[in-house]
């Protein structure tokens, strides 16, 4: 029987889920091959290879003896039932690809990849913009493995500032095209709405607004920002992070102060096109208009071609803007918006903070995680609401495919954090700044805490984790990672559903903050969220799984990983009613069925 394979397309990856039944019955089972054809760049840009195998960090021997390279999978199978191809550059948008997915077998010494039953998956990349919605992901320092590559070829030493030209480069690497959607939307435009929590990035958001407002005058852009002041006892309040920003675009923007609210946390902006003088258009995410936020932080942002939804978030920004109380812009809630088409896509709004003792958003996510059939996804920044929580256990313990990945939280630092952000302080991001891995349900977990990024725990083989960008001095807290707040139902199904947008997914920001956030009922929306959110699950939990068998096994200074000499790694996959077949059945069935 041949593989089977299905893709799952971000304009920036491809992730392959397959499958082999005729695996269960052999016990020299090693893994896959994948080939994609064209193949790779020269690191010079200059040359493509006809065809290349799909790389592997890890060998039978143990990870690739060069850290600057990896193994190809005709020699280093996978031993998994997906893998991704992040190697896209920005010229192959639009490009065709053909991945050819091949079981091998025999043994480490006489691999033999087995043609004849071998898959194959054609795909078309996508453009970031398409059917009506733009959809961006950054690298983020997250993706140390290859972003330590990219710092290694430039030849700079251990700790090392860059120089600007470096740091520009590096910078744009990490935001994966995410740079570039301030000019996208800014520049067709001749009126713009923004709301804004923190607007400092002086590379690429800050320049697009100061040019917009230099070319259309302050009348034609409008600016709400959070003007939160962070007490000091004894001193004087420190202001806003925004101030410069404020005092740069003074003249070339209407300002409007925002600190009724406990943080005007909304990033968003609205703009007409060349051919409506009406809000036509809306970017909207998780980021924030700061260099952080779009190079180092895991972040996204969508942007809506629809006159009716960038309406919403128009009338939105201009309610903010006279600064009303909590209860007077709740009162302005109505729960979530009817919904508007947009391309293949069916999406709603809600904005917070909603009347006291209201719970429509979260609950409409706890109701839709309830009735998920497949798999339920999250990767959440700050996720303090336990029904919530719950709701996604519940899905593992039921047996579905569960995966999470949140930074680390507790009651007490929850409640510390909320507390210091309700009274305009700085957060203190000491504890929330871990991260946990959850797989298949709450009992089964990895808690990544700052051990797993010190250089003494890098498994053998692997770059040091980098959580900060080259010479940037280490801050007294360590740095958010994950700054996402998403969560995914049934990716894998023919109705998944995806909530993504502002909001932390919590009491807090639900009751006493400014929010968006979103519903979007897409297949290709979801498919896209699934690749990326897997890439940086797999990206910890290999960590996380090298560093558990050194503490369990005292593998000496690094934790060793190799690939399985026989079919050990996949006898799980293959137990009847498993959580782990499910999900490979379901990753790569080319016919979703709910």
């Amino acid at each position: 029987m041949t593989v089977s394979v299905r893709s799952y397309l971000s304009p920036t990856l491809v992730l392959l889920a397959f499958d082999w039944p005729d695996a269960a019955s052999r016990s020299d089972f090693l893994g896959f091959a994948i080939r994609r054809t064209p193949g790779f760049w020269s690191a010079d840009g200059k040359t493509r290879a006809p065809d290349s195998w799909l790389p592997n960090r890890l060998t039978f021997d143990g990870p690739a003896a060069d850290t600057q390279g990896d193994a190809p999978t005709d020699q280093a199978p996978i031993q998994k039932f997906m893998w991704w191809d992040a190697r896209i550059d920005p010229q192959d948008r639009g490009a065709s690809f053909r991945y050819d997915v091949y079981p091998v077998v025999g043994t480490p010494a006489n691999l033999q990849v087995l043609d004849a039953q071998a898959g194959v998956c054609d795909v078309v990349l996508p453009a970031h913009v398409e059917d009506g919605i733009g959809t961006w992901f950054n690298r983020a320092v997250v993706s140390s493995q290859a972003f330590a590559k990219q710092v290694a070829a430039l030849g700079l030493a251990p700790n090392a500032a860059p120089s600007a030209a470096q740091a520009l480069k590096l910078r744009t690497w990490l935001a994966n095209d995410m740079e570039q959607v301030f000019a996208q939307m800014l520049d067709p435009a001749s009126r713009a709405v923004s709301a804004v929590y923190h607007l400092t990035d002086t590379l690429w958001a800050l320049p697009a607004f100061d040019a917009f407002g230099r070319k259309h005058g302050a009348a034609s852009l409008a600016i709400v920002y959070d003007a939160h002041t962070t007490a000091r006892k004894g001193r004087p309040p420190l202001p806003s992070p925004n101030q410069p920003a404020v005092e740069a675009l003074q003249g070339l923007a209407t300002l409007a102060p925002r600190d009724r609210t406990h943080i005007m946390h909304d990033k968003f902006i609205v703009t007409d096109t060349p051919s409506s003088p009406a809000p036509a258009r809306v970017l909207t995410g998780s980021a924030n208009f700061t260099t952080e936020g779009l190079t180092e932080q895991a972040n996204v942002l969508h942007a809506f071609d629809s006159s009716a939804l960038a309406a919403l978030y128009n009338d939105r920004a201009h309610a903010l803007a006279a600064n009303p109380s909590i209860a007077e812009t709740a009162r302005l809630s109505a729960g979530w918006s009817a919904p508007i088409t947009i391309g293949s896509a069916q999406v709603r709004v809600a904005y917070s903070p909603e009347p006291a003792g209201q719970r429509t958003e979260i609950d409409t996510i706890v109701a839709a995680i309830a009735a998920a059939k497949h798999s339920v996804s999250f990767c959440l920044f700050m996720p303090t609401d336990a029904a919530l929580r719950d709701a996604c256990f519940a899905a593992g313990d039921r047996g579905l495919m569960m995966f999470g990945l949140v930074n680390r939280i507790n009651v007490g630092s929850a409640t510390k954090a909320d507390t210091a952000r309700q009274n305009g302080q700085t957060l203190d991001a000491a504890t929330l700044a871990n991260l946990e891995l959850y797989h298949r349900s709450r009992d089964n977990h990895d808690v990544i805490d700052a051990s797993y990024f010190s250089p003494a725990t890098v498994p053998q083989g692997f770059e040091p984790e980098l959580r900060l960008f080259p010479g940037e001095p280490a801050p007294a807290f360590p740095p958010v990672v994950i700054h996402h707040k998403f969560i995914v139902i049934d990716a894998e199904g023919a109705n998944p559903v995806v909530y993504t947008g502002s909001a932390n997914m919590s009491r807090n920001s639900e009751q006493y903050n400014d929010e968006n956030l979103l519903e979007i009922r897409d297949k290709r929306i979801a498919a896209i969220y699934l690749a990326e959110f897997l890439r940086l699950y797999e990206h910890y939990r290999a960590r996380a799984l090298a560093i558990h068998a050194k503490q369990q096994h005292g593998t000496g200074a690094h934790a060793r990983l190799a690939l399985a000499p026989d079919s050990s790694w996949a006898k799980k996959y293959y137990v009847a009613g498993s959580p782990e077949e499910k999900a490979r059945i379901a990753l790569a069935s080319t016919a979703p069925t709910d």
